[in-house]
């Protein structure tokens, strides 16, 4: 078996993440208006009564810039944005309510960014309260949000609980003041210890923290020292992602570069951290995350029932997630859709009573057989491989599914692939060797992050 530094030398190339298959960049965008609208009524009837519905809220809006951040979103302290932008995702879902046949079941409910906790409480109020207005709430739904530390006040937490919210994920990334300055994200450690201790004193079932490795000034004792403050907190779930540098689609991302940890710096931050986190008692649930034993999400995985979408991991077996707001995804099984990414075109075409669709794409049958492939692969680390799907691998697939067999990343028995704990670290180039799409698209793996 190949040494860890020549396997990260071998395997770090880019590869896409597989929040989706096709994942986006390679879409048809295929699919029309009218075209969407009968697919969203197709997969309400067919799955909405039962499963019911999880819906994603982009909400864009951040006071200054990250530098790291590779997010849709824009830079404003301007107070006037907030009002059009929430009458503009209420329109949008009075579009949709008017497509499903009777209540919906929100099964799920997610406000990303940008950040959330830009609008005042009374923003969110008003949105929530409107989009739970006629409609049923599932008794296993779980409602979460993205908080930024530094503003994310107690008022927020209050009343988004009210609202139904259980669960906040907090954007640390990482506690070493040099890194913070480098990436242009300050927040004291008493802020993060003042936004966990607030959301656990109102009750909030789960606190998860996003941290990344692979940052500007990093090294294993700044990691440590981060991890120790972690530890000190012990939020419930860890999303432990790698920096995707990508300086040609986000600029600001330049001003850093040459404090970047090398390829093998990279790789040893992130053994080092998932070895301080098993430490702390973390269990790891899949690519990037690791969660508490007790936690929903540890649970799931051991009794094999962890599903995959847009937001990440999830204990939401719902095959609709709508995604409402600038650059938001949607998944209904039978298609995707991505709204437009700028604000005020996004806007103007909600206040026309249309979708603000930009791109799309209707799957094929064979999607959706490769797409529960690599959600096997990635939520429960071994899969299936139909007959249909081993017939059409190209040469140079099965050349490195071989290879990888030989450097223990996976094994394999007849039709099954199974994922080596080592394998788990590269498992988006195992799932890239069974996408059809992108073996015949050899140009946009340029468009992806490193996978290490």
């Amino acid at each position: 078996m190949a040494t860890t530094a020549s396997l990260i030398q071998k395997y770090n190339v880019p590869a896409p993440r597989y929040t989706s298959y096709p994942t986006v960049p390679l879409w048809e965008n295929n699919l029309e208006n009218y075209q969407w609208n009968d697919l969203v009524e197709k997969a309400f009837r067919d799955f909405g009564q039962d499963e019911g519905i999880s819906i994603y809220i982009h909400l864009p809006f951040c006071e200054s810039l990250c530098t790291y951040c590779g997010c849709n979103k824009r830079i404003t302290k301007n107070n006037a944005v907030k009002d059009p932008y929430i009458e503009a995702l209420l329109a949008e879902w009075g579009k949709y309510k008017e497509i499903f046949e009777g209540k919906p079941k929100i099964a799920g409910i997610h406000l990303g960014g940008g950040t959330p906790t830009f609008f005042e409480p009374s923003y969110l109020q008003l949105l929530i309260s409107s989009i739970l207005e006629g409609a049923e709430i599932s008794s296993e739904s779980e409602f979460s949000f993205e908080g930024h530390p530094n503003n994310t006040t107690f008022d927020h937490l209050k009343t988004l609980n009210e609202l139904g919210f259980t669960r906040v994920s907090y954007g640390i990334q990482d506690f070493d003041i040099q890194v913070q300055t480098a990436i242009h994200r300050i927040q004291p450690f008493e802020k993060v210890k003042a936004a966990t201790d607030s959301a656990r004193i109102l009750g909030y079932t789960s606190v998860n923290y996003d941290l990344i490795y692979g940052l500007p000034h990093q090294t294993v004792q700044t990691l440590e020292s981060t991890f120790e403050k972690v530890q000190e907190l012990k939020p419930d779930r860890i999303a432990f992602y790698s920096y995707a540098h990508l300086p040609s689609a986000f600029p600001a991302q330049k001003s850093f570069e040459k404090f970047l940890p090398n390829d093998e710096e990279k790789s040893e931050l992130y053994e080092f951290g998932k070895s301080l986190l098993v430490k702390m008692g973390y269990e790891e649930i899949g690519m990037d995350h690791f969660a508490l034993p007790d936690d929903a999400l540890t649970i799931a995985k051991n009794e094999g029932q962890l599903h995959r979408n847009f937001m990440g991991y999830t204990t939401l077996p719902s095959k609709i997630l709508i995604g409402l707001g600038a650059s938001s995804i949607s998944d209904v099984y039978y298609a995707y859709a991505q709204n437009e990414k700028s604000i005020g075109k996004y806007e103007a075409l909600v206040k026309k009573d249309t979708f603000a669709i930009q791109k799309g794409h209707i799957q094929t049958k064979m999607d959706n057989t490769i797409r529960q492939v690599i959600l096997d692969l990635i939520c429960k680390k071994q899969a299936l491989i139909p007959k249909e799907i081993l017939e059409k691998l190209g040469h140079d697939q099965v050349a490195t599914l071989k290879e990888m067999e030989k450097d223990g990343l996976i094994s394999t028995s007849k039709d099954q692939i199974f994922v080596s704990e080592i394998g788990m670290k590269v498992i988006r180039n195992i799932c890239s060797q069974l996408d059809l799409r992108l073996a015949d698209n050899q140009l946009k793996k340029e468009l992806f992050s490193k996978t290490i």
